[in-house]
C-alpha cells in the first residue's frame, strides 16, 4: 500500500548531525501515523521516533532531546533531524507508516505498518 522513500542518510562523526527525510506516495499520507525505525547488523529493531497525524509527536528514550520528528503534509513528507549522534546510533532507518487509529501504535516489525520504506543508511565512525 503506497511507497515510501527515504534518503539523506551517511557517514558522520560522533556528534555531527543528519537530517532524514521520507517521502510518500500512492497513500493517504494525512491520515497515517509516521514513524523511524531502525535495524542494525546483529541487534534488533528498534522503533526510534513517532509522529501521528495531529503532528504529535514521540521519541524512544535514547534519543529524546537529541531527534526532532516533524512532517509537512504539503509534501508527504515526514523528516527526521538527528543531532549529537553516536557510534550507537549506527542503522539503517526505515521510514514506516500505519493508518491513524486515533492514537500512534508503534511498533518495530514491518508486518506492524501498512507501508515500509527501504531504509537510509546512517554510519557514525571517528
Amino acid at each position: 500500500e503506497g511507497q515510501l522513500v527515504e534518503s539523506g542518510g551517511g557517514l558522520v562523526h560522533p556528534g555531527g548531525s543528519l537530517k532524514l527525510s521520507c517521502t510518500a506516495s500512492g497513500l493517504p499520507f494525512g491520515s497515517y501515523d509516521m514513524n523511524w525505525v531502525r535495524q542494525a547488523p546483529g541487534k534488533g529493531s528498534e522503533w526510534v521516533s513517532g509522529i501521528d497525524r495531529r503532528a504529535e509527536t514521540y521519541y524512544m528514550s535514547s534519543v529524546k532531546g537529541r531527534f526532532t520528528i516533524t512532517r509537512d503534509n504539503t509534501k508527504n513528507t515526514v523528516y527526521l533531524q538527528m543531532n549529537k549522534l553516536q557510534p550507537e546510533d549506527t542503522s539503517m532507518y526505515h521510514c514506516a507508516g500505519r493508518r491513524s487509529i486515533g492514537t500512534l501504535v508503534a511498533g518495530t516489525d514491518q508486518s506492524w505498518y501498512h507501508a515500509w520504506g527501504q531504509g537510509t543508511p546512517v554510519t557514525v565512525s571517528a
